[in-house]
């Protein structure tokens, strides 16, 4: 169980959770984890402390503003130019090989 004076949490507790995910830890990496994962909820808890009243949330640490031009219709290519410079073409389309095999 965590240790109530600090509020860390025990090395049992590391083991037990590495048995349910079905993981096998030798005891320096459960050492290793506990100090780890207790950093961790260290910093969860002193996250959660924090006064965020009147705070809006956010998804990202920046804001992000839309950089690309609208999206208009322009003037196309010719069809015919591009057919006449593609491979293979046929029946006024861009002819490919089959996708399940056979010859084109």
């Amino acid at each position: 169980m965590s240790d109530p004076s600090t509020g860390r949490i025990s090395a049992d507790e590391v083991a037990a959770v590495a048995r349910l995910a079905h993981l096998r830890l030798e005891d320096d990496e459960v050492e290793r984890f506990t100090h780890q994962l207790g950093d961790v909820l260290d910093h969860a808890a002193d996250i959660e402390a924090l006064d965020l009243e009147g705070v809006e949330p956010m998804a990202r640490p920046v804001r992000v503003v839309n950089v690309l031009r609208p999206d208009e219709p322009g003037p196309a290519l010719d069809r015919d130019e591009v057919l006449a410079q593609a491979p293979a073409a046929e029946d006024g389309r861009f002819r490919v090989p089959p996708v399940l095999g056979g010859a084109p």
